[in-house]
């Protein structure tokens, strides 16, 4: 059976490249019903951490990533030792200083990338290496040889950075007598600029993404993006329609840029396409982490908040920065909207409060109805009054319609906000 690994290190949170990496071999496994380990490398006791594992396992279920195995290398230390215990009594390696240390006899490297055909290797940087450290731990390269051959790996899905420690992985399987897996080596994943991808540069963890307001569905739809894409070049897909096109051979072998701004475009999508009532669930946390209590307003009227902005926000964080004015009266006016307010329209603003109470039913159409007659009457272009009305309902000079607005708004708090800009100007 075939079989493909994601092995993270828990000495911090999990990183958007190491997220697309999990996210292929996934796909992988799903495509062609191979089992998928996740093995944690956390022989390095001074920079694991027990909440990076935890922030690590929940971001990938989160993702929607499930695993059918998951190991841990620092119970898996008396392996290791026996293995480094064969290839001493072989000769093929020395103890120095407390350490194992393997000695290379090199040849000539060639492996088939899946991705990038044949690569060879003529020599190596050195001629040793240690392959269990004088604390007892296990070096990267040792310990992922022995995983990957004990555990039944068939298929090594990684990043490019990796094609180094490839042709010393092959002769440590070599001389252990293991049997080699295929290697698929992924595109690196660059900053706009160019460079790698860093945090000072903008967010680079699941999590960040997460408290963003990102949804799981656009996350992985971009990632596999950064690498790959159907061949009839759609881009926005479900994670059934990629396992069903997906093709190692299909991924591509230039780096790929990473842009904020693509994300952003493709969580639209998604938010947009998705329904009042998920999004409701979802938009509910956002807004009590910005303090906003909902449990005394009603789920219809949240319904109505969320119908007016859905086709405008790009992520669930804008949604609370957007709309709200709707869930709080006291609100600061933006400099743009204070420029608006800044004429006096106190007799206009007058006018319409006595048309806006004498509605019975206080529909958009109704209003807008009203709202143009009045307009007219006073001599004035409808935008005289729109954008005022709308800086001192919002407190904002966009948004979305007025109309529609005012009547999520209700009369009340309408007529409410009225009265308050007109001591504004």
């Amino acid at each position: 059976m075939l079989k493909v690994r994601f092995a993270p290190s828990p000495t911090g949170f999990l990183h958007i490249g190491s997220a697309r990496t999990c996210i292929f071999n996934w796909v992988f496994a799903k495509k062609y019903n191979a089992k998928f380990l996740l093995r944690i490398e956390d022989t390095d006791t001074s920079r694991c951490k027990p909440e990076f594992l935890e922030e690590i396992l929940e971001s990938l279920r989160w993702l929607g990533i499930e695993w059918d195995e998951i190991v841990y290398q620092s119970k898996r230390l008396s392996l290791y030792k026996e293995f480094a215990e064969k290839l001493l009594r072989e000769g093929k390696a020395f103890k120095e200083d407390g350490a194992y240390i393997f000695r290379y006899e090199f040849e000539k490297v060639e492996f088939e990338d899946l991705i990038r055909g044949k690569i060879e290797f003529k020599e190596l940087p050195k001629s040793t290496e240690v392959l269990i450290k004088s604390d007892g731990t296990p070096t990267y390269n040792f310990a992922c040889c022995v995983d990957d051959a004990l555990l039944g790996i068939t298929h090594v899905i990684r990043g490019e950075d990796h094609i180094s420690n490839t042709p010393k992985q092959i002769l440590l399987y070599k001389s252990l007598g293991f049997q080699i897996p295929q290697f698929a080596h992924l595109p690196m994943i660059l900053s706009q600029e160019g460079g790698k991808l860093s945090k000072r540069k903008g967010a680079t963890s699941i999590r960040e993404f997460r408290e963003e307001g990102f949804l799981p569905e656009s996350i992985v739809n971009y990632l596999l993006l950064l690498g790959w894409s159907p061949k009839n070049n759609v881009e926005v897909f479900s994670l059934e329609e990629a396992i069903k096109l997906f093709e190692l051979k299909d991924v591509k072998k230039t780096a790929s840029m990473f842009s904020i701004e693509k994300l952003r475009w493709l969580n639209h999508q998604y938010i947009k396409n998705m329904s009042i009532d998920k999004l409701l669930i979802l938009i509910k946390d956002f807004l009590q982490k910005e303090g906003i209590d909902t449990s005394g307003i009603s789920l219809e009227y949240v319904e109505k908040v969320i119908d007016l902005f859905k086709i405008r926000i790009k992520t669930l964080k804008e949604f609370v920065e957007f709309s709200k004015y709707f869930f709080v009266d006291d609100f600061e006016y933006e400099e743009e909207a204070k420029k608006l307010l800044m004429k006096d329209l106190k007799k206009e603003f007058d006018l319409l409060i006595q048309r806006f109470n004498a509605i019975e039913d206080f529909k958009s159409a109704v209003i807008e109805q009203e709202f143009r007659i009045l307009v007219k009457e006073l001599g004035l272009q409808a935008r005289d009054l729109i954008h005022p009305v709308r800086a001192a309902l919002s407190g904002k000079r966009v948004g979305p319609s007025l109309f529609e607005m005012i009547e999520v708004l209700g009369k009340e708090r309408v007529i409410k906000r009225l009265e308050k800009a007109k001591n504004f100007m």
